[in-house]
């Protein structure tokens, strides 16, 4: 039995014997991964031939931190794992950024590193530094290999990690030494099919049975959701119970989508109205952080139902009525089941709820009716609101949209549409800057037959904008537009506003960006006058069609404009 196993290893092989990145490379190709991002390094080079032996696509970045963001990216759109190799020393500490990213988004992320050779460990070797102490607050797992033959068993371990309970990002460094070993195909500790479990845990019944009791009776009922639904493959369920029940619905960070932008139980605009005033509130995988105001603006006699995988999640800032800690689509399947028992009487078609709903579009259309004008502005420098319109008119309904700025992409996810699951990604909780190059890489090789659209401030595109080069010397065609108010807008307001001057917040509106995007193999153009942008975005476009290479519009926007400080109502 011995003699078979050792002789389908290296049949499996075609070798009797690999070095160390062809372990990695198998791993990764064993749990399905079909492309990692990568900046060139060294101190990783087995990984690169193991991955071209085993078919997986290498793509690189300009930057470790965006090779990061790229796996993140592809994660948030695929919702399988993403994974970034980045090089020692520097290479991890430029990739920092982009793990606490994942790790607070909850994003399932393996980054893969190199480190100097164990053979000159405490010696001064290049890039020698101690990558685990400074990753370990962010991963939920950060291990060094210490022998090539177990390299394939801690892979396995990271995606274990990586994907169990509430998802988030694995590290795992391996020495140059090990990584280029050969090593007798027989030595090697792969894990078996079957190594990692796939299934979440149900909610206990009795808890269950309460929350399906409070939805059913509700009269004012409101759900505030969130990413979980997406990682936990919650979709179908989600909308079932959306719609079984007839409960107004809002949608939060990767939420956005579960639910089409023309659902008539999908709100946006009136969500302060439905917090203060709902007698039932369902939150579903989403924290009560500053993006919901700590949850002060709920109701101080709203019941609260409050769901998640992470068992510590629930209850931050809020305490809830029931506590659901459990796998989220598991437990919406359980909430479903229990609404069908015999004896409940649900109120979804009652007066009370019809009453609900009618009130909630009416503020719905009320707010929307202040925003009109602006999205309508002729003036010149063009309004914000105005730029964010024509985008939402002109993508097609299933295009991908990346935020990647600040008050140009709050504008933008007030305005923008957004009709499937995982098909808006933003900076999320940490509020990190430079998250869209690696974001919409990751999105365009994910739906190469999709738009995707990568909304930046001017200040954002600096930090990863050499991106386009990358996209464009492998034909990887996104189409960029810079909301360019000549500033750091979300602090240079606020400055002004307290202070009377703004410091260290001002940029320069005369930046030709659209020369950089041609310079570095894409299509650039500038934009002034609103009536000029739907003209732009259609070139844009067929030029990233036709070519295959990245476009850029940068359009001027008004300077003097702040989110929430002109007749804008904020959330």
């Amino acid at each position: 039995m011995a003699k078979e196993h050792e002789q389908a290893l290296i049949a499996e092989f075609g070798a009797e014997t690999i070095h160390g990145g062809r372990l990695v490379a198998r791993m990764l190709k064993r749990e399905g991964v079909e492309v990692v991002f990568t900046l060139s390094g060294g101190h990783i080079a087995a990984i690169y031939e193991g991955c071209k032996h085993e078919g997986i696509r290498v793509v690189d970045v300009r930057h470790e931190q965006s090779a990061v963001m790229a796996a993140e990216g592809w994660a948030r759109v695929t919702g399988k794992i993403g994974v970034a190799l980045v090089t020692a020393g520097p290479g991890v500490t430029n990739a920092m950024t982009g793990i606490a990213n994942a790790f607070q988004a909850g994003s399932p992320v393996i980054i893969i590193a190199g480190r100097a050779p164990l053979s000159q460990d405490g010696m001064g070797g290049l890039q020698e530094l101690d990558h685990i102490g400074m990753v370990r607050p962010v991963t939920k797992y950060a291990r060094t290999v210490y022998e090539t033959r177990r390299i394939a068993q801690y892979v396995g371990d990271a995606f274990r990690a990586a994907l169990s309970g509430k998802p988030g990002p694995a590290f795992l460094d391996i020495p140059f030494d090990l990584l280029n070993n050969l090593i007798p195909v027989t030595d090697a500790v792969i894990p078996a099919p079957g190594y990692r479990a796939i299934y979440g845990s149900e909610a206990h019944p009795q808890i269950v049975e309460e929350a399906a009791e409070l939805l059913a009776q509700a009269e004012r009922p409101a759900i505030m959701a969130g990413g979980a639904v997406w990682w936990c493959r919650g979709v179908a369920p989600f909308r079932q119970l959306v719609e079984n029940l007839q409960i107004p619905t809002y949608l939060n960070g990767m939420g956005r989508g579960l639910l089409p932008s023309d659902h008539p139980l999908f709100f946006s605009l009136s969500r302060k109205h439905a917090l203060k005033n709902a007698d039932v509130l369902l939150i579903i995988g989403t924290p009560l952080d500053f993006r919901l105001n700590f949850g002060e603006g709920i109701g101080a006699d709203t019941k609260i139902i409050w769901m998640d995988v992470e068992p510590r999640e629930v209850g931050v800032n809020k305490s809830p009525t029931l506590a659901i800690a459990a796998d989220v689509g598991l437990a919406l399947d359980q909430i479903i089941r229990a609404l069908n028992l015999p004896g409940w009487r649900n109120k979804g078609e009652s007066n009370a709820r019809h009453d609900w709903l009618k009130t909630l579009h009416e503020n719905e259309a009320k707010q929307l009716a202040k925003d009109e004008p602006l999205m309508n502005s002729d003036a010149v420098p063009i309004h914000p609101l105005r730029l964010c319109r024509e985008i939402r008119d002109f993508l097609d309904r299933d295009a991908t949209v990346i935020g990647d700025g600040g008050d140009i992409v709050t504008f933008g996810a007030r305005v923008i549409r957004v009709n499937e699951p995982a098909h808006w990604l933003d900076p999320g909780a940490m509020g990190t800057l430079g998250v869209g190059p690696g974001y919409a890489i990751a999105a365009k090789l994910a739906r190469p037959d999709k738009q995707v659209l990568l909304l930046f401030g001017d200040g954002s595109f600096g930090l990863n904008g050499m991106d386009l080069e990358a996209m464009a010397r492998q034909n990887i065609p996104v189409v960029c537009v810079i909301g360019n108010d000549g500033a750091w807008g979300q602090i240079k307001h606020p400055q002004k506003m307290f202070f009377g001057n703004s410091i260290a917040a001002e940029l320069s509106q005369t930046v030709q960006y659209e020369k950089m995007a041609e310079g570095l193999g894409g299509y650039g153009e500038r934009v002034e006058r609103p009536e000029d942008i739907c003209p732009a975005l259609e070139r844009a476009f067929e030029f990233a069609k036709q070519r295959q290479k990245p476009a850029l519009i940068n359009v001027i926007t008004d300077p003097t404009v702040a989110y929430g400080r002109s007749s804008v109502v904020g959330l």
